[in-house]
C-alpha cells in the first residue's frame, strides 16, 4: 500500500472514528501499546479501499479539470463542470448531490451497469443519492455544462 494511499486512509473519518473506538477500548483495558497499534492499524486498514476513486472536482479528463468550484460554505458546495465534444470526465465518486443542466449535450455513461447513451437536456435535473463510480464522455457535438451541488 502506498503512503500517499494510507495517509488519505488514516484522514478519513471512518479511520479516526475506529481508532477513537479501538484506543479507548485498550486504554480502558490496559493493554501493551504495541498490540494497541497493531489492532488499530488492522482495523484501519480494512476500512480502506486499495481503488479509491476521485471525487468529481479532483477528477478530470487526460490530466485537466473539467469542473471548478464556483461557492463553497458550511452547508454546501456547488461545482459547474463542462465537457466540450469528445471530453469526459474519468472514472470518480458522488456523494448525494443535487444537479442541475445548464445545455443539452449527448453524453456515454460507464458504470456498474454498463455503457449507455443518455440525450441531457438543458433545464433538467437529479436529486442524486450518491453514485459508487461512474464515468462520463460527451459524444454528441454540443458542450455540456452541469451544476453539481452538494450539502455538506
Amino acid at each position: 500500500m502506498s503512503n500517499k494511499l494510507l495517509t488519505t486512509c488514516l484522514r478519513s473519518d471512518v479511520a479516526l472514528r475506529r481508532i477513537s473506538r479501538i484506543g479507548l477500548l485498550f486504554t480502558r483495558l490496559k493493554a501493551a501499546p504495541l498490540l494497541a497499534a497493531t489492532f488499530c492499524g488492522i482495523f484501519v486498514l480494512a476500512g480502506c479501499s486499495t481503488t479509491r476513486l476521485p471525487d468529481p472536482l479532483a477528477a478530470g479528463w487526460h490530466g485537466k479539470p473539467v469542473c471548478e468550484r464556483v461557492h463553497e460554505d458550511q452547508r454546501h458546495r456547488i461545482l459547474r463542470c463542462t465537457f466540450p465534444p469528445n471530453v469526459g470526465h474519468e472514472r470518480h465518486f458522488h456523494a448525494p448531490h443535487f444537479g442541475y443542466a445548464l445545455t443539452s449535450a449527448r453524453m456515454q455513461i460507464t458504470d456498474k451497469d454498463g455503457v449507455r447513451v443518455v440525450d441531457v437536456t438543458g433545464g433538467s435535473r437529479t436529486d442524486n443519492p450518491g453514485v459508487d463510480w461512474h464515468e462520463i464522455l460527451n459524444v454528441g457535438d454540443t458542450t455540456l455544462i452541469y451544476l453539481l451541488v452538494e450539502p455538506r
